[in-house]
C-alpha cells in the first residue's frame, strides 16, 4: 500500500478538488482506492456522500493528528491511500507527512501561494532527512487559461528543487459541478479539458510512485 497526501497550508489552493478527482482517476486506472478527508471541514466526506449511482472510493473522516499510527490499519486492503489534507494545521500535516509516501502539494500561480508553501517544503525536507521518504511535488492549481501566471509560477516552484507535475488544474466551472454531484470531472464528462487535466495528473502520480517501487526494487523502468 503506498499513501499520498495532498497538502498545502493555506486553505482555497485546490487540495480537495485534486485530492477526489485524483482518488478517483486512480481508481479508473485499476487502483484499489481509499480517500481520506483529514480536515475538520469535511468537504472531502461530503464530496463521497453526494451520490449513490457511481463506484467512487471510499472516503473516510480522520482529523486527528495520528495519520501515520493509523493509516495502514484503515487502509488494509488498498492499493492507495489519498489523504486530503487540512490547512492551517501543522501537526496534521506532520503526520500526514510521517504516513506519506508521495505528498503533492497544490499551489494557485501567484507569489503568495508560492511563498506560502515554503514552511511545508521545509516539513517534508526534514521528514526525507531522517527517513529518506516522502518524494514530493507540486501541482499548480487553478490556473487561469489564457495567461502566463502558470509558467511564471513553474519557473518560481523550481527554485525549491521539488519537481513539477506536468499535470495541473485549471479554473472551470466543471470542477464545481462535478463536485457538488459527488463525481470526478471525468466521470461527468470524460472528453472535457479537466478530464484531461485530471488524467495528465494521475499518469504523472503513478509515475513517481512506480519509479519509488523500482529503486526500492534495485530495478530501473
Amino acid at each position: 500500500m503506498k499513501v499520498i497526501s495532498v497538502l498545502n497550508e493555506k486553505g482555497g489552493c485546490g487540495k480537495t478538488t485534486i485530492a477526489t478527482n485524483l482518488a478517483r482517476g486512480l481508481q479508473l486506472a485499476g487502483e484499489s482506492v481509499l480517500l481520506i478527508d483529514s480536515d475538520v471541514q469535511g468537504s472531502a466526506r461530503d464530496w463521497g456522500a453526494a451520490q449513490e449511482t457511481v463506484d467512487t472510493p471510499v472516503v473516510v473522516g480522520m482529523d486527528r493528528p495520528t495519520l501515520h499510527e493509523d493509516v495502514s490499519r484503515v487502509g488494509e486492503g488498498n492499493d492507495l491511500v489519498v489523504i486530503d489534507g487540512a490547512a492551517r494545521a501543522e501537526k496534521m500535516q506532520t503526520s500526514a507527512i510521517k504516513a506519506s509516501d508521495l505528498v503533492l502539494i497544490p499551489v494557485q500561480p501567484s507569489a503568495y501561494d508560492i511563498w506560502s508553501s515554503e514552511t511545508l517544503v521545509e516539513l517534508v525536507e526534514a521528514r526525507r532527512e531522517v527517513t529518506g521518504r516522502p518524494k514530493a511535488a507540486f501541482v499548480v492549481s487553478r490556473q487561469i487559461v489564457g495567461t502566463n501566471l502558470a509558467a511564471e509560477a513553474q519557473e518560481a516552484l523550481e527554485s525549491f528543487d521539488l519537481p513539477v507535475l506536468e499535470g495541473r488544474t485549471s479554473q472551470r466551472v466543471i470542477y464545481a459541478e462535478a463536485a457538488a454531484q459527488g463525481l470526478s470531472v471525468v466521470d461527468l464528462d470524460s472528453s472535457s479539458k479537466a478530464a484531461g487535466e485530471v488524467r495528465q495528473i494521475t499518469e504523472d502520480t503513478l509515475e513517481i510512485l512506480n519509479s519509488q517501487i523500482a529503486k526500492t526494487n534495485g530495478t530501473t523502468q
